[in-house]
């Protein structure tokens, strides 16, 4: 160890070693090598003479070699490049000699090899391409690969492009397959250089040769044209109609000189027809037509069967709350005003005598063609049943009806179609009152009334129902004469007090004071108690009752009867005292007397 170390130290100090003279410039051939400076010398030169490129460079080389998987490509540089034969399915024989564009990906990868790629070389180009078409928007003609969620990817220049489902055409498309393996003219409509996406449209074109055939129409476009369309889409408002690149608007009220409950009852989709141009829009490409229009108006050339005082009969087509419009001929419509519908002068609602398309018979009461129009009467087909009422309907007589009508003052009975009178809510019974007719009878039951009144120039019957049976409140007052006792139950709270039945369906008033119990509560709601009969109105048909008054009575009679009682015990004590004070007093006396007597014979005796 320490000679080792010796034998170092002596190296370094300068001394010579046992292969210093070694030549390490010769090789084992025995064959002299550059030194240092001639090999940098020799490299640059050798650099020299191969063509300087950069990584992400775009070049030109020849293919030099095939294999079965690869093709050599030769770009100029000190090392040849394999690029895999996919890259060139696109190119049917490749061959030795031919020349290709490729890209740079690295001079040397990790294995010290040149990198090359004709398919990141053409996706490059075909960026740059794409970007230029979306500048100039220049119509390329792309090949349709595959479908992919929500479109299409289209090959353009061998780069892959996006076409959503919505850009396929102007209508919508649900069948994406139909299109693959297609080639279609595109528009590049939409680009992403940081992530060099792109995205194309089929229907901008479309779209593009529709604006150029709708300027073309709209400029030879008249008022009063007659053009051939085919029906596009029926919908509930009218249908559109294709006028060959142009849509034009067939509104439902220009479609028949009738009324149409839908366009769909007369057109339906893919119909050729023709239409006349009623109006349009130079600047919103907009087009009104209409078909009705191309036949003369039913009102011009009305038939004779159409006059005054004739019988039509007619469709219900319209109902509007003052009338109803009946169609007699296509396009030709009456009004009958609800006070055309029956004789009597009570209100009808014509939106519950009319149904839509119900068939009426109606007479013509006036036309008026200038303004097209023409008045219906339902009532003038009967005689007026008001010239003979006194007849059948005189006062006092009975009769059954139909209830029809409610308010809150009354019924309506219907007698006879146009006949009727009203009930007054008084006159509905002789012992109720109602809040509401609704509260004794519903409409459309049957009612007995009697006829109380006639008037014929107001068309005016006055019912009564109550007066059927007679008066029973005379007999009413000496049931419930003021002061007497009944039994009572509360039917209904009312602001002021309550509503009190008694016997024989009878209702009186209690105020609320007088719904007072004897524990300081109030009478409930069907709760029966006893009532006393404060007031008996035979005239006015009112009783007013008290049970405040029943329990204060008995009260103020048990005071009475207490206060007697107190009254008779006062005077029997009174008595019992003073015949007390009788005996005392003549006990008293006596005393005395004696006491006298006594005395007087002590005095005797002193003397003595």
């Amino acid at each position: 160890m320490e000679e080792t170390t010796l034998k170092t130290q002596n190296l370094s100090a300068g001394q010579a070693g046992a292969h210093d003279d070694f030549d390490w410039s010769v090789d084992k051939r025995n064959v002299s090598t550059y030194n240092k400076a001639d090999r940098e010398k020799f490299d640059k030169t050798y650099e020299a003479t191969f063509r300087a490129v950069a990584d992400n460079e775009m070049t030109v080389g020849h293919i030099v070699g095939l294999t079965k998987t690869d093709a050599v490509v030769n770009i100029g540089y000190k090392s040849d490049g394999l690029i895999s034969l996919n890259e060139f399915r696109d190119i049917p024989n490749v061959q030795i000699g031919d020349e290709v564009e490729v890209l740079v990906v690295s001079k040397e990868d990790k294995d010290g090899h040149l990198n090359l790629s004709r398919k990141l070389a053409r996706q490059h180009r075909a960026w740059d391409k794409i970007v230029e078409l979306y500048k100039t928007g220049e119509i390329i003609n792309g090949h349709i690969t595959s479908k992919t969620k929500g479109g299409l990817i289209v090959d353009i220049f061998g780069m892959e492009t996006f076409l959503p489902g919505s850009q396929i055409d102007v209508k919508p498309v649900t069948d994406y397959d139909q299109f693959v393996n297609k080639t279609m003219e595109f528009k590049v409509v939409k680009i992403n250089e940081i992530i060099r996406n792109a995205v194309v449209s089929h229907k901008a074109l479309i779209e593009s040769d529709i604006e150029a055939q709708r300027t073309e129409i709209i400029s030879k476009l008249e008022k009063g044209q007659v053009l051939e369309g085919t029906i596009k889409n029926v919908t509930d408002f009218g249908a559109f109609i294709d006028l060959g690149g142009l849509d034009g608007l067939l509104y439902i009220t220009d479609i028949s000189w009738g009324r149409i409950n839908h366009p769909s009852e007369v057109l339906q989709n893919g119909q050729k027809l023709n239409v006349c141009v009623l109006d349009f829009d130079d600047e919103k490409k907009r087009i009104s037509l209409g078909l009705k229009q191309l036949t003369p108006h039913p009102w011009d050339s009305l038939p004779d069967t159409i006059a005054v005082g004739n019988k039509v009969k007619g469709k219900v087509v319209n109902i509007e709350d003052y009338g109803a419009f009946l169609e007699i001929e296509t396009g030709i419509e009456g009004l009958v005003h609800v006070s055309e519908i029956t004789w009597s002068n009570q209100p009808i609602n014509a939106k519950e005598f009319f149904k839509m398309g119900d068939e009426h018979e109606a007479m013509i009461v006036s036309i008026d063609k200038d303004e097209r129009k023409m008045s219906l009467s339902i009532k003038k087909m009967t005689q007026d049943p008001w010239d003979e009422i006194e007849n059948k309907y005189s006062v006092g007589s009975r009769h059954n009806g139909l209830v029809k009508n409610l308010t809150p003052y009354g019924v309506f009975v219907e007698l006879e179609p146009g006949i009727g009178g009203m009930i007054h809510i008084s006159d509905l019974s002789w012992v109720k009152r109602f809040n509401h007719p609704s509260d004794f009878i519903k409409t459309g039951e049957n009612l007995e009334v009697i006829v109380l009144g006639v008037d014929k120039d107001t068309r005016k019957l006055s019912l009564g129902h109550k007066q059927i049976e007679e008066d029973p409140w005379t007999t009413f007052e000496s049931v419930f004469p003021i002061g007497s006792i009944h039994d009572g139950v509360m039917i209904r709270k009312e602001e002021k007090g309550g509503i009190i039945q008694l016997q024989y369906g009878l209702e009186a008033f209690a105020p609320t004071r007088h719904l007072k119990r004897e524990d300081e509560k109030l009478i409930t709601v069907d709760e029966t108690n006893q009532f006393v009969i404060l007031e008996f109105d035979r005239n006015e048909k009112r009783i007013m009752v008290s049970h405040s008054k029943v329990w204060e009575t008995k009260v103020e009679e048990e005071k009475d009867v207490a206060r007697k009682e107190a009254n008779t015990e006062a005077d029997n004590t009174k008595k019992a005292v003073k015949n007390l004070q009788t005996k005392v007093e003549k006990a008293t006396l006596g005393d005395i007397g004696a006491l006298a007597d006594l005395k007087k014979k002590m005095e005797d005796n002193e003397g003595a």
